[in-house]
């Protein structure tokens, strides 16, 4: 007899169905009863004993005839012990232990030696696959919230009995857990916090309000960690899709989904890995820290710090929005459309061209610093603005502006973007050249590719965050001032 349960799988952040098949042959045997295959590793394969011990627990009898599991797609590699579920449910159901019906169900979970389910990763993959099917989705009592994110049909079981239960329209399950409330996810450092800096604290409006890549310069304690803190409580909340795709890249990193409204905020250490930036491990990839930023701030403290070769392998991930990461047998493309953030000192000690602390790094030493940031990487920042230290007269006195009226402006902003289909960050040429310019914003233009050496690349650059000061000011015709202002943050370093 045969009977086919579905689960699910993730392939980089995408949810793939994967059908558990199950068959049961007519005649006994005593050796090799019970094999699995389809690519899958070595938990998997263990599941065996996993599944025949629980099976006895829920008081069925285990069939004496041979059993052949098949994970299907069978060249995708399976990997954890979330197929126990659908297995033990899918030979039940081949045997003739319990009726067909049961299989009706996207299922995942891991089985205990008692026939309890565990909960296990790939839940919110589970709840998507299942509300494409339309079909419930049976999990472990615990897991239920990642895969109630997905807004699927969730049901929690406690044991294999239950689940068989819950299959048949027996038992309800347990309710899915409620997503929780935007409202009660903190949304990061106010800005108010931070004193001073008026020409940094625009800089951090102009880049919220376009999604531009930003470079801070000073001196250590002026401020810039805070400021770039500070940056994801000023960006708009995300959609309801756009929140989803970042639980999926969560939840594909083992890290659990992220919920709620706010875009993600991630800081990795410059002694962090390439895999653990980019994405990789062994077997099936795992996403890295740029994908675990997707639709938020990539904060990269300390940039000088990080390994060349590293800040190079970052130029083209941040320009496409995407990562390319191949393994042996399988390749995945995760999704990175994160807004870059560095903070740097402007040499070893940090006091170059400090007002009060002399600088103590001899040129040689500073111009080997930076060399350690490269040409094209400097070249992909929309904005590098210089952050000095901070005056006593401006820690004592009152604060800067609240991050709640300036996210007001960034909103405002988004929406001219959204009506024109995509942020200024991502406007090419010709859609940059149909966006009306006046005559002195051309000639402003002109004047700095000799001024300021600009390339091609930051020609678009300086256009793009000269259309994101006119949104904030809302005006439809980007001009002279606003191209001056955007040069102005462009500083050659």
């Amino acid at each position: 007899m045969f009977a086919c349960v579905t689960s699910a799988a993730l392939v980089g952040v995408e949810p793939r169905p994967v059908r558990v098949e199950a068959h049961v042959s007519g005649a006994e045997s005593d050796r090799d009863r019970f094999n699995i295959v389809g690519l899958p590793d070595a938990s998997i394969r263990e599941a065996r004993q996993r599944v025949q011990s629980a099976i006895l627990s829920a008081g069925h009898r285990f069939p004496s005839r041979r059993v052949t599991v098949n994970l299907a797609p069978a060249d995708l590699p399976k990997v954890g012990s979330a197929y126990d579920l659908p297995i033990a449910l899918g030979v039940l159901a081949a045997s003739g232990a319990v009726p067909s019906s049961v299989t009706r169900v996207v299922a995942l979970g891991e089985l205990a030696l008692d026939g309890s389910v565990r909960a296990a990763r790939g839940g919110l993959a589970a709840g998507i696959v299942a509300g494409r099917h339309g079909v419930p989705c049976i999990v472990a009592a615990d897991g239920g919230t990642e895969a109630a994110l997905s807004g699927a049909d969730v049901r929690g079981v406690t044991s294999l009995a239950h689940a068989v239960a819950v299959g048949l329209g027996e038992d309800p399950g347990l309710a899915s857990p409620t997503r929780p409330n935007p409202e009660q996810i903190p949304a990061g450092l106010d800005l108010a916090a931070v004193r001073g800096q008026a020409m940094a604290r625009r800089a951090v409006e102009i880049a919220a309000a376009g999604g531009h890549h930003l470079l801070l310069v000073g001196p250590p304690g002026a401020g810039k960690t805070m400021l770039a803190r500070a940056l994801p409580g000023i960006l708009p909340d995300l959609t309801t899709v756009e929140a989803l795709e970042v639980a999926q890249a969560h939840a594909a990193a083992g890290r659990g989904p992220a919920v709620g409204s706010r875009p993600p905020f991630r800081s990795p250490h410059h002694s962090a890995t390439p895999a653990a930036i980019l994405g990789g491990g062994s077997g099936v990839p795992v996403p890295g820290e740029l994908t675990l930023a997707d639709r938020g701030v990539l904060f990269l403290d300390e940039l000088a710090e990080f390994p060349t070769h590293l800040l190079d392998t970052l130029r083209q991930p941040v320009e496409e929005g995407r990562v390319h990461i191949a393994r042996k047998g399988v390749s995945v493309a995760f999704p990175c459309r994160v807004q870059m953030v560095a903070a740097t000192n402007p040499c070893p000690c940090g006091y170059r061209d400090d007002s009060r602390t002399p600088c103590v790094c001899t040129p040689r030493t500073v111009d080997r610093y930076r060399t350690r940031l490269s040409g094209p990487l400097l070249d992909r920042f929309d904005m590098r603005v210089m952050v000095p230290r901070v005056e006593a007269a401006e820690l004592i006195g009152k604060g800067g502006e609240g991050s709640q009226s300036v996210r007001q402006r960034v909103t405002a902003a988004r929406r001219l973007q959204e009506a024109r289909g995509s942020l200024n960050r991502a406007l090419g040429r010709e859609a940059l050249d149909a966006l009306p310019w006046s005559r002195g914003a051309d000639e402003c233009l002109v004047e700095a590719m000799d001024r300021h050496a600009l390339t091609g690349r930051g020609w678009d650059r300086v256009r793009r965050t000269a259309r994101t000061i006119a949104d904030l000011a809302a005006e439809e015709v980007a001009s002279d001032a606003h191209v001056l202002e955007a040069l102005g943050l462009r500083r050659v370093l």
